[in-house]
């Protein structure tokens, strides 16, 4: 089982590396990263989350259409975004902390299957947010760096240090 790391260990403030190959150990990590967030609850995760530096994200399609599951998408990156829309967020490796982000309400993404496969993806509310959730991991990007006013939890010291937090402007792709 993989470990999921938590806000300050350095590989989650990484930019990512594309993935060049998607070969046996791609696939087996995939398989290992849809586990461990299954384990842990979550509706997405990101290779830096278990520390690999590279361009990979998992989201369970369960939450979002009944019968779906898990899939991996490699190289994944956000070619469109459009309207803006306000939602609570959670982060498997912050764990306890909540807060609204500002996110782009519909996006288009371009992608790789685990088969190597370009895939463009339109989509829009849930579905557009765990995307952009899980490719500003890829930039080194985290949930509590997009809040606007920092929630009562944050300031309360649930973050275990504050100069953890990249404030920066919500709207960044």
């Amino acid at each position: 089982m993989l470990d999921i790391l938590k806000i300050g260990h350095p590989v989650l403030r990484e930019r990512t590396k594309r993935v060049k190959r998607i070969d046996r150990g791609i696939k087996i990590l995939a398989k290992r990263m849809i586990e461990a967030m299954g384990e842990a609850g979550g509706i997405g995760l990101a290779a830096p989350q278990v520390g690999q530096s590279i361009r990979l994200i998992i989201v369970d399609h369960s939450y979002i259409e009944k019968g779906a599951g898990p899939k991996a998408y490699v190289n994944p990156e956000i070619l469109k975004a459009e309207g803006e829309a306000v939602m609570d967020e959670g982060c498997l490796c912050i764990p306890g902390v909540r807060g609204k982000v500002v996110r782009s309400e519909k996006i288009t993404l371009k992608c790789q299957n685990l088969e190597g496969e370009e895939q463009v993806i339109t989509c829009d509310d849930l579905l557009a947010r765990v995307f952009q959730h899980e490719v500003d991991h890829l930039k080194g990007i985290l949930f509590v760096d997009r809040i606007q006013i920092p929630d009562k939890q944050i300031t309360e010291g649930r973050i275990p240090d504050p100069s953890l937090l990249r404030p920066i402007p919500s709207k960044a792709l």
